[in-house]
């Protein structure tokens, strides 16, 4: 799937997360960045992107990784995820760079790092696991 395929899939089957305003701004076999910016919704005291907000790019760029590899599969659903936050995330843009690891038939694992400001500083390291259903 293309970057302008996955953005419109994702519009299309989950409206609920449209409000991260994600663009895909590449996309190959093995890999995906994906940019969100960040607004007051997304800010913890402080004034800090939130753990959760960087969660949930993290695991929506993974989605749509897979989704570039093994097609629109709406029913493929997040195994685990790990997150490592790094550094305190400065509010505005927040990228995810992100690798597939092993696609295999039943399993995906992905790798990510999310940055903001920075782009040699990552913020946060994740790794993802999603289950892919069978084909019927």
């Amino acid at each position: 799937m293309t970057a302008e395929m996955l953005e419109a899939f994702n519009r299309e089957q989950f409206p609920q997360v449209d409000h991260l305003g994600l663009k895909v701004d590449h996309v190959d076999d093995h890999s995906i960045i994906v940019r969100m910016t960040t607004t007051e919704r997304h800010l913890r005291p402080g004034g800090t992107v939130s753990g959760p907000t960087m969660m949930e790019l993290a695991d929506a760029a993974m989605y749509l990784l897979l989704l570039a590899q093994i097609g629109p599969v709406a029913l493929a659903v997040t195994t685990s995820l790990n997150i490592n936050f790094l550094r305190k995330p400065e509010p505005g843009e927040l990228v995810a760079k992100g690798r597939i690891l092993k696609l295999g038939k039943t399993l995906a694992t992905g790798e990510f790092s999310l940055f903001a400001g920075d782009p040699d500083a990552p913020v946060a390291h994740v790794t993802a696991t999603y289950a892919i259903p069978p084909k019927r």
